[in-house]
């Protein structure tokens, strides 16, 4: 088989990830964990892959590298700036998720074609505190979840049909059932049948998480359609 012909699938394989990828850009900490478990199973749900900057981990790797790789690779992107706010006196503010959101707006504004036609969803625990800190992006559209993970699930279905062609999706109510109850429940009694405990449950890696999410939408056979 020649050059030419064993690298067009893998050109075409990497075009449709790119057009499914779902850049996430979130904190990393438990208490965040309420809601990126319904975002990242919202994602799955509608049809999208989402790629995270824990879905692996190499001490050898660079972080910003790494970010930089899953940025390039993903059209669509949400970025979380709902934490950038210190809570008490003396605290840091933290800034990696708008600086994410730097790198990724200038992937759209400096780079490749396929990277002009990136499109991004930034949220917010209320509406416009981020212009506060960011006030260059006074006047774009953002999408409020005020710390409730159900709004998260609103938010995420939502702009996937506003912006990502997600057709014939439940309303966002059934998707948030569907994860808080029937999946959630699944996923517990099937984890703890395996040996995990509660704790195991709470801390588990993220891709393990996302893996669990992938089998139980294809076993269900549900899920929407882009």
């Amino acid at each position: 088989m020649s050059k030419r012909t064993s690298t067009v699938p893998r050109r075409q394989l990497r075009s449709q990830a790119f057009e499914r990828n779902v850049f996430i850009n979130c904190p990393f900490d438990e208490d965040y964990f309420p809601l990126l478990r319904p975002l990242l199973f919202t994602v799955i749900f509608s049809g999208f892959i989402p790629r995270i900057a824990s879905e692996r981990f190499d001490s050898f790797e660079n972080r910003l590298n790494k970010i930089g790789a899953l940025i390039r690779e993903s059209r669509y992107s949400i970025h979380d700036l709902s934490r950038i706010k210190a809570k008490e006196a003396g605290e840091f503010a933290r800034m990696n998720m708008p600086f994410e959101l730097g790198m990724d707006l200038g992937a759209r504004l400096f780079g490749s074609r396929s990277l002009n036609s990136k499109k991004c969803l930034i949220l917010e625990s209320s509406r416009y505190d981020f212009m506060k800190a960011l006030s260059d992006l006074s006047g774009v559209d953002i999408k409020s979840h005020r710390n409730e993970p159900e709004d998260v699930v609103r938010a995420v279905r939502d702009w996937l049909v506003e912006t990502a062609g997600l057709h014939h999706a439940p309303p966002p109510t059934a998707i948030w059932y569907t994860f808080a109850a029937t999946f959630t429940t699944d996923f517990y009694n099937d984890r703890q049948s395996k040996g995990f405990t509660e704790k195991d449950l709470d801390m588990m890696p993220v891709p393990e998480y996302i893996d669990f999410i992938r089998d139980w939408v294809a076993q269900k056979s549900i899920g929407a359609e882009v």
